[in-house]
């Protein structure tokens, strides 16, 4: 049965079929999870070729999970815009979306300090879902990587 379970709540089409209660319940996830889930934060897409545009693009084979996270950083070199567009389970796309939602007004530097532990515990996410959180850390880096490359900089 929890096999099934886990089985059922980890799919992408399974989830749009369920409602905020039914995937508290049924699958075990946080109503911060749900709330980003359902309204989730600057999804869409940045001009991947502007200079002042960052994209990280992440993958986790063994789940499926996909991850485009684009930062825009202003003259000063703080981060003023982010979007993400991600194709996975409900954690991974509320991950996503905490992910804008907290780079958005930090400096390159202290974009990089955003670690998955904090994400995963913001969202209280289970053992089983942590991998999400790791994805949107190394989607933060991937994109601040890819800003520093344009930049023709160093990477901190």
């Amino acid at each position: 049965m929890a096999a099934s379970l886990a089985k059922k709540c980890a799919s992408p089409a399974i989830l749009k079929t369920l409602s905020a209660p039914q995937l508290r319940m049924q699958c075990g996830y946080h109503k911060k999870v749900v709330d980003h889930y359902e309204n989730p934060k600057n999804v869409g897409s940045l001009d991947k070729n502007a200079k002042n545009v960052g994209t990280g693009l992440v993958g986790a084979p063994a789940c499926g999970d996909v991850m485009k996270l684009q930062i825009e950083v202003d003259e000063a070199g703080k981060i003023v815009n982010a979007k993400f567009k991600t194709f996975g389970c409900g954690s991974a796309i509320a991950s996503s979306s905490l992910a804008t939602e907290w780079v958005k007004g930090k400096s390159i530097d202290e974009a990089l300090k955003i670690k998955n532990t904090e994400i995963a515990k913001e969202l209280s996410l289970p053992p089983v879902k942590l991998h999400c959180s790791m994805l949107a850390e190394d989607a933060i880096k991937a994109a601040l990587a890819d800003y520093c490359l344009k930049q023709e900089v160093e990477p901190v």
